[in-house]
């Protein structure tokens, strides 16, 4: 056996650098103790890397040669059935039925919605007048969600639906993640408390979306899932699509929302970039082909650059089932092993002047998916990863050409924690200037 991963020895004191700054956590690891680096989180070994070849190693390994990390943790948030908790087997099987609406003509088919939520929300913004963007992009993400994934199209019940979504999302305490002894009911005012009430009111009202789209299918996510087959002939029980529909809420409202808005944080302060985009945008006219938009160079590269400056989720973990030789370390079952996105993104050798927005810097260049990881990889790489994509382009397609804006200061924004995600501390402060 050889010698162990190097790493924090105070457990507690590097999971709270890792909850409150991950990305300056990660660094300063990588600068001490070099790649791979270790440090405890949720009572388990965390074995972290940055380097391109690790990271192949970890997404190319075999299906059942690992699970799903913080499975304790997760199942009581996201259900034992979310997609982000089950392994083996069962992951392939629900994978393999989950994926088609992300994916194809029936993803596309969700452009207008997407368009139509950009434009409804950008509508409420007044010239000279302060807004928060993030305000504004996760409502138009949750938009979406309501629309295109429940298929909920009457306003007043899209509005229900939006609002008790939003409130399991602010009732997930970020301690709730880290501690499993914090998932205790120890009183009205407990962090518990107040998610387990609003998890149960937003499965009530998913059961009802569920119940009314069996009786009369429509056009939308919540129908396809109810209508896939495994090989057996056999169905997602309610169980089963409640905890993914709420998965599904967790991993794609408010990630996406945050990209949009730190795309403007980055847009915004690089008026040739900004300028660039534009022209390339309203080259296409004023109601532009979704596929032409899709297919932008400039609008790809800055949707790459923007991901990779500041990643949403700040790594990609697993569990070993099986032995793994990680470069000169022996590691054992049990193990936590994570390909760490923030590192990675900000590797000079991959990407020089790592802290620069520079979007040119993808044009003309295949990433490979070992170096540039925003939705994590391998065959646990997030299944809507095409859809956020194209929820971003369709979004700046709207927002970018019609609407001239300039940032409130000049300082800009640090990330920080919210729950699952971290996001701008500011939310990135806007005002409309024509």
């Amino acid at each position: 056996m050889s010698r162990s991963v190097p790493g924090p020895r105070i457990a507690p004191l590097a999971a709270y650098r890792f909850a409150v700054d991950p990305y300056g956590f990660f660094a300063a690891c990588k600068r001490r103790y070099g790649d791979p680096f270790a440090f405890h989180l949720g009572g388990q070994r965390l074995v972290v890397t940055g380097e391109p070849e690790l990271a192949r190693v970890i997404f190319t390994m075999d299906p059942d040669a690992t699970r799903s990390f913080g499975t304790n943790h997760l199942g009581a948030l996201l259900g034992d059935n979310s997609l982000i908790v089950v392994s083996g087997a069962r992951h392939r099987r629900d994978r393999k039925l989950l994926t088609p609406p992300f994916h194809g003509a029936r993803m596309r088919s969700y452009g207008a919605i997407i368009r139509e939520a950009a434009r409804r929300h950008a509508a409420a913004w007044r010239i000279g007048e302060p807004f928060i963007m993030q305000r504004t992009t996760q409502a138009i993400s949750l938009e979406v969600i309501v629309r295109a994934v429940f298929g909920v199209t009457d306003p007043e019940e899209c509005a229900q639906v939006g609002a008790s979504l939003v409130a399991v999302i602010d009732a997930l305490h970020p301690i709730l993640l880290f501690s499993r002894r914090a998932q205790r009911d120890l009183g009205p005012l407990t962090p518990w408390r107040r998610f387990a009430a609003a998890r149960a009111r937003a499965e009530a009202l998913t059961l009802r979306q569920i119940a009314l789209r069996r009786a009369e299918p429509a056009d939308d996510i919540l129908s396809l899932m109810l209508a896939v087959r495994d090989d057996e002939g056999h169905a997602l029980g309610d169980d089963e699509l409640v905890d993914e529909l709420l998965t599904l809420l967790f991993a794609g409202h408010e990630t996406t929302a945050i990209a949009l808005a730190w795309a403007f944080s980055w847009l915004l302060r690089a008026p040739a970039v900004f300028a660039r985009l534009r022209a390339e945008l309203v080259a296409l006219g004023p109601d532009p082909d979704f596929e032409a938009v899709a297919a932008l160079p400039y609008l790809d590269a800055v949707c790459h650059e923007v991901l990779r400056l500041w990643p949403i989720l700040p790594m990609a973990p697993r569990t070993l089932v099986k032995p793994l030789q990680l470069g000169p370390y022996e590691l054992e079952p049990g193990t936590g092993i994570a390909v760490g996105t923030a590192l990675l993104h900000q590797n000079p050798d991959l990407y020089p002047d790592p802290h620069t927005f520079r979007p040119e810097r993808f044009l003309g260049r295949k990433v490979s998916p070992f170096e540039f990881t925003p939705f994590g990889g391998g065959h646990r790489r997030c299944i809507g990863a095409a859809f956020a994509l194209y929820e971003m382009k369709q979004a700046l397609a709207v927002l970018v050409p019609e609407h001239d804006l300039r940032l409130v200061g000049t300082t800009p924004p640090r990330p920080v924690r919210r729950n699952l995600s971290l996001g701008p501390e500011d939310g990135v402060r806007v005002v409309r200037a024509g």
